[in-house]
Formats: structure tokens, sequence, C-alpha cells
């Protein structure tokens, strides 16, 4: 019983939890993790692993258990690099009170950097180690070469001056990690093979994350420069990334009518559909709309880049 007590304590002493919290407190600590996981990011991971899943299923090799694998696996990449994220931005200043972002649980100090840094680990040994031990178990040792990319990368995205981020290589890895490397290896983990199609469909997807980190940047590039990061907003300027988020998106609406031309599967090309949906805030970003007002837009392509999943996904097998 002691050992239980102890092991509570610790627990909740690391999540910045008190002894004497009531149900309404933990209801509030509940919602500010949530949003410290940036839900309305979060289809960047589901989008992709959809399109994997779906060419797997029309190659008659679905598996469910590779497909729920691969879809937590990215899910808690995800959120372990949104936390490392919240943890390391703080610390390095690039989050303060001018930030035109949704509210940062660490820098707005909701959240203690010692509680954000052990939810980051916490998610990685219990999200991300299992689903990257069955998939390496099912399908091969590549997968635990890339697990242990992501998690370091999940650290490298912020954890320094150094990293991807402030270097301004945010963007690549965005498109390749959820983009091609995330619907190929969704489709390896079901099919126990690799192939092109699904990393050549998977560049649609990619650029859309692509467009969700230049808008995001642009949104930042005040606040960025001033923290030394070095976004390609902020290297180039606010108008290069108003034409980086313009290009990805049209681009991405290309790859789906492409690959529906190469397949012959022509209702995959729906997925166009979700980047044509983007154009108004493509215009509204090419007029010169800043700061605060794209959110909305941030919003609305983590919205596009679901669609253009689901979309793509039910075409491929129609």
């Amino acid at each position: 019983m002691r050992t239980w007590k102890n092991a509570r304590r610790i627990l909740m002493s690391s999540l910045g939890i008190h002894k004497n919290f009531r149900i309404s407190t933990m209801i509030h600590s509940c919602r500010i993790w949530f949003s410290a996981m940036r839900p309305r990011t979060l289809s960047a991971s589901v989008a992709p692993v959809a399109m994997g899943t779906a060419i797997a299923y029309g190659d008659g090799l679905f598996h469910i258990g590779g497909a729920i694998a691969a879809l937590l696996g990215a899910l808690g990449i995800q959120i372990a690099c949104n936390f490392a994220n919240d943890f390391f931005d703080a610390r390095q200043g690039a989050d303060t009170a001018d930030r035109l972002g949704p509210v940062r649980a660490v820098a707005a100090g909701l959240v203690s950097a010692r509680a954000m840094l052990f939810a980051t680990i916490a998610v990685i040994t219990i999200v991300v180690v299992p689903s990257v031990v069955f998939l390496v178990f099912r399908a091969g040792w590549p997968f635990a070469v890339l697990g242990a990319v992501s998690v370091i990368l999940a650290f490298a995205y912020t954890g320094s001056h150094w990293s991807l981020a402030y270097l301004g290589l945010g963007d690549i890895f965005a498109f390749l990690f959820f983009g091609p490397i995330a619907v190929a290896g969704t489709y390896a983990a079901q099919a126990i093979a690799w192939s092109w199609t699904p990393a050549i469909a998977g560049c649609g997807v990619g650029l859309l994350a692509c467009a969700l980190i230049s808008v995001n940047n642009l949104r930042d590039e005040p606040t960025d420069r001033l923290a030394q990061k070095r976004t390609l907003a902020v290297r180039f300027g606010p108008e290069w990334a108003r034409m980086e988020f313009t290009t990805c998106i049209l681009a991405a609406a290309l790859v789906a009518i492409a690959i529906a031309i190469w397949s012959g599967r022509w209702w995959s090309a729906s997925a166009a559909i979700a980047s044509c949906a983007l154009l108004p805030p493509i215009l509204r970003v090419i007029r010169g709309e800043s700061g605060r007002p794209l959110n909305r837009e941030l919003a609305a392509t983590g919205q596009a880049a679901f669609g253009y999943g689901i979309l793509f996904s039910i075409g491929w097998n129609l």
C-alpha cells in the first residue's frame, strides 16, 4: 500500500497535480494537456495512415494490427513532438507573452517545464515504443530505424538553436515524415513490403503538412525573428512563406490528379477537392493576412489534410 501511495505521489508531482486537487481542477488540467497536444494539427498523422491503409486494402493486404500500430505510432510521435516543442520553445524564449498562436502551456505557466518533459517521455514510452516493437516483430528492422529516427527528430525539432526548426529545415522533414515515409511505412506495416506507389501518393499529403508548417511560420515570423529562430519565413521573408503556402497546396492537388492518371484509380483524384477548398485561405494569405488571423488558415489547412487523406482513401477503393 505504501509503495502504491509513493508511486501515486511521484506521478502526481511530476504532472504538477497537488494532493488536494478537486474534480474541477482535474478537468481543467485535462483541458490544458489536450490543448498542448495541438489537436487541430493531429490530422497530419491520421491522413497518411488512412492513405497507406487504403492502398494496402486495395492490394488485398490490409492488416488491422499493422494499421492500428502505425496510427498509434504516428500520433504518439506527433504528440511527443508537440510536447517537446512546448518545453524547448519556452526554455529558449521563442514563446513569450507576444505569441500570436494558441497559448503554449509551459510559456504561459499552466504546466511546469518538468511536467512537460515528463509527459513527452511518457508518451514515447507508453505509446510509441510498444507500437514500434509490434511493427518490428511484424514487418522487420526498418521500423526500428524509423522509430528511432522519429524519436530523435521529436527532440531535435526545437531542442536547441541548432535544431531543425531553428535552421529552417522543419518544412522538409514535415513533408517527408508526414508524407511519403508515413504513407509508405503504413503500407509496409500491413503488406510487409515496401512500394513506390504509397510513397508517391504520400507526396500530396506531405505537401499539405509542409503548407501547415509554412503558414504556422508565417504567423510566428515576427516573434521567431526576435528569438533567432531562423525558419524559412525568417530567412527569406513573409512573401516567400506566402508563396510556399500557395505552391504546396496547389502541388498537392496536382499530385492527387497525377497519381490517379498513373494508377488508373480515377476516384482517388477526388483528394484534390480538399486542396481546392483552401482557395479562400490562399487568397487571404496572398493578400497579406498576418498575425493571429492566420490561426484560421492553420486550422483550415489541418482540416484539408484530413479531408485529402479520407477522400483519397475512399476514392482509391471505389
